[in-house]
């Protein structure tokens, strides 16, 4: 088969397999989730000559491609991922989708102040330690870990339009991990014959989009 069909089915089983968590709320009484956020995309190769060269932390110097995506991860449960331009702009979905009376973990950012008004939150500030004993991030530090290898080693990039796919396919391997091959495979057929049409690629072959 030619290069974009197979682009078009994989992403088509990537939409579906994040549809198993869709509506889902992870969380509740006497659970813990942990919400962390890392940046991709926007690479900005720097110049040659030293003196050329720009800081490329600061916007101005940014290609304005890059994104970030947060990930709330429930201690031995599901994982759910979005894309967005900055932390800050995932605290409407963070509060969709993590139930009441859950107790959220997060690092020191400012972006997740606002959780506090409704959620018992824990802090851990990573430049002193990653762990104090109270509040840890490393799930979801984790899941960061391995969806940047599959970046580097597998896919090479995952930026742009599709990043939320990527991070959503990593996010059902994730919640899946412990599953035998057979099981995940079964998994992903089945979620992919109760689809609905393609929210990403309907249209796609008649130019409309």
């Amino acid at each position: 088969m030619q290069y974009k069909t197979a682009f078009v089915l994989s992403h088509k089983l990537r939409e579906a397999m994040a549809s198993e968590v869709k509506g889902y709320k992870l969380g509740g009484a006497g659970k813990t989730v942990e919400v962390d956020g890392a940046y991709f995309g926007g690479y900005v190769k720097p110049a040659n000559h030293k003196e050329n060269r720009r800081d490329r932390r600061l916007v101005k110097n940014q290609t304005g491609k890059r994104q970030c995506v947060v990930v709330i991860r429930e201690r031995d449960g599901m994982v759910m991922p979005a894309a967005f331009p900055t932390e800050g702009s995932a605290l409407a979905y963070i509060r969709n989708h993590v139930a009441a009376e859950t107790e959220i973990h997060a690092d020191e950012a400012n972006s997740w102040n606002e959780l506090h008004a409704r959620y018992v939150v824990k802090r851990i500030n990573h430049q002193l330690s990653y762990s104090d004993g109270i509040a840890c991030t490393n799930g979801a530090e984790s899941f960061f870990s391995r969806l940047r290898r599959g970046e580097v080693g597998h896919h090479h990039h995952i930026a742009g339009a599709y990043l939320a796919r990527y991070a959503q396919e990593s996010a059902f391997r994730e919640g899946r991990r412990r599953d035998d091959n057979g099981t995940q495979v079964r998994g992903v057929v089945a979620l992919a014959l109760k689809a609905r049409p393609s929210v990403d690629f309907c249209g796609y072959w008649q130019r409309s989009r």
